[in-house]
């Protein structure tokens, strides 16, 4: 049986106001016979589902299903435990199969590149293949192929800063590209095509759950769970939200993890600006929010916040209260923790009659909440037969249920052949080229080497991390157990195999570098071993110990002795590659002018050196792109606890947007093996802000050898003064491209012009500036690689047609008693929706927040209807009533300016 097609529902509210119709014309389902509970029949949504199981829990049991790590088993009506703390960054690498801890890491699983290797692929659709692998791979470890199905996965922070711990876990630095990469992720894990929608074959399930973090701008370890991320709310808009907004839209991700900091002055893990204003009412956001692990006690232990209004800073109630009513559906209750939760807090609070920032605490709060939570939950298939669920039968057909064990005895059996071929091939687009300077002997330049076929060939593979006993594969990794590192390629490995690939007689030889457990000694016998050699490859790179979670570096240096090592190396033979796999930039010091070659890349997964000899001999055209800015010196950056983007009088800005300082290598570089052109950019003339621009350029390839390029548009506003304080250029899209010897393509760019706009603090609303912009066709966003310009008159202004619709549904007398929004609703009550509108310029109207309503605009109608009559129904006097037991879907339609945007509602009759 087909179930109603996969939709996340989303909340908020609304102004009575607005015109209603009747159900002519609405699809009406008949209720089946009572055979089976409603929370057991497939024929009713998921949020309808939810919303019957959640009407039979008891206030203690409600509490505990709120609690991440694990929410526990209900037998009585058939309800597993379910471990919402799961991991899987860059492969799936941690179960929550236990209670009251950390999730278990898991043992030989695949390990892709971390995703600002995959960051630097510049290649959505590698993104979605990896991703629909990890959330394959997924499907098969999890218990039963059922459980535990939420992934706290990806990291959508931006690479603002350098010294960051985590930049690794990022994509880029740059919200644009941030968006394009990640949102595949999320349509791959989840099972969904390119576009975001689920393929007829997923038969309305979800393969996994996707979570969006850390929302949001958490991007410094030191204070990240007591600081205060401070800033205006264009750099929130335009910045650290925009591209949770993009992934939003396009790829309707299961949750979003608010982050352990202070945004201005409110913890995120308690602001109704972040989750319910932005997050649910303008982007229209739908599934459920968790915190960070341990983000709700943070609120009290760290931050020690006290709210406007209230008498004393929040205690373990407070805490609890502030953070549902603000829109934490979820408690991840381990890792920094004290002896309360969700669990154990949310019946005392609701006792405690506590006035929060939205209204008064009660159990109407804790069911919104759990709608969310169990909608997710029969989303994936979770209550229904197995054999009605395709991804359970998929990833049964592909390994025998209860075959996998989280030990070495699972001999590493879903790191299939066809997954480790994958995170070859990312691995292999993911090397930027940074340089490749012509030696004694070359043409061109160093690279690809050329391997006789034939008689003597000496290759040195220098450094500490050339020939680990395991490969350091990044944060959130699994733990490779001996069949697992048995599958793994490192540097030395991978030149070894392809150079005597090709000449069986070659020598390929390995040597430290350095050594001492800090990697602080230069290896004297290294350097006068590579005299000897026909070229040098040094690996040098960093680790956990350089930074990670909880801990920034505080110098950008390569660890121990590396540089100092290269640069001998170097000096003792001119035919000297460096490959630099680190969290991100590093200083190059002096070895950058002495090697001919350089490369770089982030942790790159298993398969890296299979990857990398594939580069460095030619195979693989190297088409990596920098996700980032490599800024000629971190001191010219401001603190990393500085939030502002733009420049100032003290500070140079930040990203390649903004800041004005030197760079070495500019955000988007990389070389390739052959010679691309860009040509013939051309573009409308005019747009209107509500139009779409339609660029097109060509590309050729003048070389001898197939390469692959990454045209980048960037767009900028030469007619604005300095006053406006517009970036210097904005990525506006790319597009990875092959293409044969001596031949050309064409590549076509689309561009809404309501992506130009920018938020105007005055209004409160995104502007296009009218004017005209230039359009630049690069190869990065460096001045001195633009290959193409035009320009294109925009006029207009954005019609505020409407864009996302939430809904908050109550009854008459819930104001009155702070109830801001209910599920359950007694038979023969009215049903006020409470409609929030957001307008594509991000304006909003209707109810916001308590005390904080904006009238509906003029003109804007909205039309009602119900899917069950007989449980809900809307009169012709556009009353919306109840009028049976059951639960009912109510769908509201705006409509305004000649534009259309529609929500639904889940109402519980009891």
């Amino acid at each position: 049986m087909h179930r109603r097609p996969f939709a996340l529902i989303g909340a908020a509210a609304a102004l009575c106001c607005a015109v209603a119709t009747g159900t002519a014309g609405a699809s009406v389902r008949e209720a089946r016979p009572a055979t089976a509970p409603i929370y057991l029949d497939p024929g009713y949504s998921p949020a309808e589902r939810a919303a019957d199981l959640v009407g039979r829990l008891t206030l203690a049991e409600k509490a505990q299903q709120m609690n991440s790590s694990q929410a526990p088993a209900i037998p009585r009506l058939g309800v597993a435990a379910w471990g919402w703390w799961n991991e899987a960054a860059h492969g799936v690498a941690r179960l929550q199969t236990n209670t009251n801890a950390n999730p278990p890491i898991l043992t030989n699983t695949t390990s892709y590149p971390v995703d600002l290797a995959m960051g630097s692929t510049w290649n959505p659709d590698l993104v979605h293949q990896a991703a629909t692998e990890i959330g394959n791979e997924a499907r098969e470890v999890a218990p039963n192929n059922t459980q535990d199905l939420d992934f706290y996965s990806p990291t959508v922070n931006l690479a603002r800063d350098p010294r960051w711990g985590r930049n690794d876990e990022t994509w880029s630095e740059d919200p644009t590209l941030t968006a394009a990469l990640a949102s595949q992720y999320v349509n791959g894990l989840q099972g969904q095509d390119e576009s975001g929608r689920l393929p007829k074959s997923a038969d309305g399930y979800v393969k996994a759950l996707a979570t969006l973090k850390h929302f949001a701008a958490n991007n410094s370890e030191y204070n990240r769970r007591t600081g205060s991320s401070d800033m205006d709310e264009r750099t929130l808009r335009e910045y650290y939200t925009a591209q949770f907004r993009d992934i939003i839209q396009r790829s309707n991700p299961g949750s979003i993890m608010s982050s352990y900091n202070r945004v201005n002055g409110v913890p995120a893990a308690a602001n109704v600006h972040l989750m319910d204003t932005l997050a649910r009412q303008t982007f229209g956001f739908g599934g459920y929010f968790t915190s960070d692990c341990d983000a709700v006690y943070e609120i009290q232990a760290g931050h020690h916040w006290q709210p406007p209004g209230a008498s004393a800073p929040l205690d373990q109630y407070g805490r609890t209260a502030y953070a549902i009513t603000a829109g934490e559906d979820l408690d991840c209750n381990q890792g920094y923790h004290d002896a309360y939760n969700y669990g154990n807090t949310v019946p005392g609070a609701i006792a405690k009659h506590i006035t929060t920032q939205t209204g008064v605490f009660n159990e109407n709060d804790v069911d919104v909440s759990l709608v969310r939570l169990f909608t997710a939950r029969f989303q994936t298939g979770e209550f229904d037969r197995e054999d009605q669920v395709p991804w359970v039968r998929e990833a049964r057909a592909r390994l025998a249920p209860g075959t996998w064990t989280n030990s070495d005895a699972n001999n590493a059996v879903t790191e299939t052949p066809e997954r480790l071929d994958l995170a070859r091939q990312a691995a292999e687009q993911s090397l930027v080229l940074l340089k490749n300077s012509a030696v004694a002997g070359t043409k061109d330049g160093l690279l690809p080497l050329k391997v006789p076929s034939s008689g003597a060939y000496k290759v040195a593979v220098i450094g500490a991390y050339a020939d680990p006993s395991s490969l350091y594969l990044g944060g959130y990794s699994s733990n490779q157990g001996a069949p697992g590192v048995a599958k793994e390629v490192n540097a030395f490995q991978g030149v070894k195999a392809a150079v005597q690939k090709i000449n069986p007689a070659a020598t390929v030889d390995y040597y430290p570098g350095v050594t001492g457990t800090t990697l602080d000694t230069v290896d004297a016998a290294s350097v006068a071993a590579a005299k000897d050699h026909d070229v040098v490859i040094v690996v040098a790179g960093t680790d956990a110990k350089t930074a990670n979670e909880d801990s920034d570096r505080k110098t950008l240096a390569l660890p121990g002795a590396q540089s100092s090592m290269i640069s001998q190396v170097a000096a003792a033979n001119p035919r000297t590659v460096v490959y630099l796999e680190t969290m991100g930039q590093v200083d190059l010091g002096d070895f950058q002018s002495r090697v001919p070659a350089l490369l770089w890349s982030s942790y790159n997964g298993q398969r890296q050196g299979s990857a990398l000899a594939s580069v460095l001999l030619g195979d693989t055209d190297p088409s990596g792109r920098l996700p980032f800015s490599w800024y000629g010196d971190v001191n010219q950056l401001p603190a990393i606890g500085d939030y502002a983007i733009r420049p100032t009088p003290t500070s140079k800005g930040r990203t390649y947007m903004y800041f004005t300082g030197d760079v070495t290598y500019p955000f988007g570089y990389g070389l390739s093996y052959t010679r691309f052109s860009y040509s013939h950019l051309r573009a409308e003339r005019s747009a209107d802000a509500n139009g779409t621009l339609h660029v097109t350029a060509d590309v050729t390839n003048h070389g001898d050898t197939r390469g692959t390029t990454v045209p980048q548009l960037y767009v900028s506003t030469p007619f604005e003064p300095a006053a406006k304080e517009r970036p210097l250029k904005r990525l506006e899209a790319f597009q990875k491209v092959t293409v044969g010897p001596h031949r050309t393509e064409r590549v076509r760019l689309t561009i809404p012009v309501s992506k130009l706009a920018f938020f105007d603090e005055a209004s409160n609303r995104y502007v296009v500036d009218r004017g005209t912009y230039e359009l630049r066709l690069g190869t990065s966003s460096g001045d001195a690689d633009v290959a193409a310009r035009a320009s294109v008159r925009i006029g207009g202004t954005l019609r505020p047609t409407p864009a996302v619709v939430t809904a908050k549904p109550a009854q008459p007398g819930d104001a009155a008693q702070g109830i801001v929004q209910r599920v359950t609703f007694a038979q023969g009550a009215i049903v006020d929706p409470q409609l929030t509108v957001s307008t594509r310029d991000e304006s909003r109207y209707g109810y916001i927040t308590r005390g904080a309503s904006v009238p509906l605009p003029a003109g804007l109608t909205v039309s009602y209807r119900s899917d069950r009559p007989q449980v809900v129904r809307v009169d012709r006097d556009r009353t919306i009533r109840t009028v049976g037991s059951g639960v009912a879907t109510v769908s509201a339609t705006v409509h305004y300016n000649g534009g259309t945007a529609s929500v639904s509602f889940v109402v519980r009759v009891a």
